[in-house]
């Protein structure tokens, strides 16, 4: 069992910067593929980011790239991103989440939802122009 605890969201005007966490806790921690996702009002959740166990693979969805970079401190438990160049289109509640076994290819099938078991509560981003 894996508990997740999202941290750092605010309200920015655009072009600022947040780092959002995710506090990690249960057994091996260290063996889950984690990622981000989020959910704007009225829109289904998207897949953000993942990065792999040991961080030496990771997947952005187009809109983000270049702007968002996801991190992870496995011996602290913790999940980053950091968010850059931040724009309106950002805002969301942002969730990180695990899944093991981290099977498939590092496209946008790291990002699929249905492929993750755990998931933290969720942490508010707005950005306004």
């Amino acid at each position: 069992q894996v508990q997740l605890q999202e941290s750092g969201g605010d309200s920015v005007q655009a072009g600022g910067s947040l780092r959002l966490s995710c506090a990690a806790s249960g057994y091996a921690v260290g063996s889950y593929c984690m990622g981000w996702f989020r959910q704007a009002p009225g829109k289904e959740r998207e897949g953000v980011a993942a990065i792999s166990t040991g961080g030496s693979l990771t997947y952005y969805t187009t809109s983000v790239k270049g702007r968002f970079t996801i991190s992870r401190d496995n011996g602290k438990n913790t999940l980053y991103l950091q968010m850059n160049s931040l724009k309106p289109e950002d805002t969301a509640m942002y969730y990180c989440a695990a899944r093991t076994p981290c099977r498939g290819s590092w496209d946008s099938f790291a990002v699929r939802g249905d492929e993750y078991s755990y998931w933290g509560q969720g942490t508010q981003v707005t950005v306004s122009s």
